[in-house]
């Protein structure tokens, strides 16, 4: 199957999934499944600048908190969420464009950047777990410390903030959003812009020497993802009407990391695949008592670095090239494309 046929196969595929859910699951299974779309182009983000844009960050969360309060901030002053939603994803990008500035301008090492990022995190939690008390407000908007921000007004139709989305419609945003990402990404990795930013990947010298400013390419796409993990940030605030300090926390960032192993790193459908796996894995272990979501978590990590360390997407891909009769380039699925991509 060739590139634009799988591509047009993923869309229609997402569409599918966006009229149909609300069809099958009931208002509990719908919110959960606004959570996972959520939590997947959190994921997508963390999955393009990794495994496309070879910036291994270990603190994608600071953008996805950074959006998150931005959105909740900016729409309980503004009361439209129409600008708001511009904003939480608008912030974050510029904060991702100064600190790959600073990272990439810099020629701080990969193992470095990896620091620094989780070191930002850590920060921005710690901070905004002290804004606890009345003086810490921005506008009509207080910030809440540890208790976090309660009753974040939903999204609503643009300009329009007397008709707020209910659950189903919130739903359709969310899934919209996530098909709109993985839109753009691969219409980003397909062009000349995205094949450099691969190249660079593979060998950044190479790419120096054939003239690309690999610096600046990076923090194009450090800035990207930051954009994409914000937006994330927006409709994980919506679908709770809650944003705590937690979105910040330590237990975020490794779940991001978790995702790309286990789907796939070098993919798109990976990184969604595997934020809806482990999110359903920690629903169902939340659900009882008798395991911790941690353990699983971490059991699951080693056994997929040291068992499937390409994940679970690469494998198919490889399996499916296996069976006989099938050709290197029928394979019906969109991934092999990505990895090429």
């Amino acid at each position: 199957m060739t590139g634009w046929a799988s591509f047009a196969a993923m869309v229609a595929a997402g569409l599918v999934v966006l009229l149909g859910l609300p069809l099958v699951f009931d208002l509990f299974g719908l919110l959960q499944m606004t959570v996972f779309a959520a939590m997947a182009v959190l994921a997508l983000s963390q999955g393009f600048i990794w495994g496309y844009g070879g910036i291994m960050s270990f603190g994608q969360t600071a953008f996805f908190g950074l959006g998150g309060y931005t959105y909740a901030v900016a729409v309980m002053n503004m009361g439209d969420s129409t600008v708001p939603v511009l904003l939480s994803v608008l912030l974050p990008t510029l904060f991702a464009a100064l600190l790959g500035y600073f990272m990439f301008y810099g020629r701080i090492s990969d193992a470095y950047i990896g620091v620094i990022t989780l070191t930002v995190t850590v920060i921005l939690f710690n901070v905004v777990n002290s804004t606890a008390g009345d003086f810490y407000t921005i506008g009509n908007a207080p910030l809440g410390g540890f208790n976090g921000m309660p009753s974040v007004p939903p999204l609503n139709v643009p300009g329009d903030p007397s008709s707020p989305l209910d659950p189903q419609q919130t739903w359709y945003a969310a899934m919209g959003a996530l098909l709109l990402v993985y839109i753009l990404l691969r219409a980003v990795l397909a062009s000349r812009f995205g094949r450099v930013v691969v190249a660079i990947r593979e060998n950044e010298t190479r790419a120096q020497l054939l003239g690309y400013d690999t610096r600046l390419y990076k923090l194009i796409v450090f800035a990207i993802g930051g954009g994409i993990a914000g937006l994330a940030g927006c409709l994980y605030a919506n679908w709770g009407s809650f944003i705590s300090p937690t979105v910040f926390g330590l237990a975020t960032s490794a779940q991001v990391l978790i995702y790309v192993l286990v789907g796939g790193l070098g993919t798109l459908l990976g990184p969604i695949l595997g934020a809806v796996g482990i999110q359903y894995l920690i629903s169902v272990i939340g659900a009882q008592e008798m395991v911790n979501a941690n353990l699983v978590l971490g059991a699951v990590l080693v056994v997929f670095v040291l068992l499937v360390p390409q994940g679970l997407v690469p494998v198919v891909q490889g399996l499916f090239r296996r069976v006989p009769g099938v050709r290197r380039g029928q394979v019906a699925e969109a991934a092999p494309v990505e990895v090429e991509l």
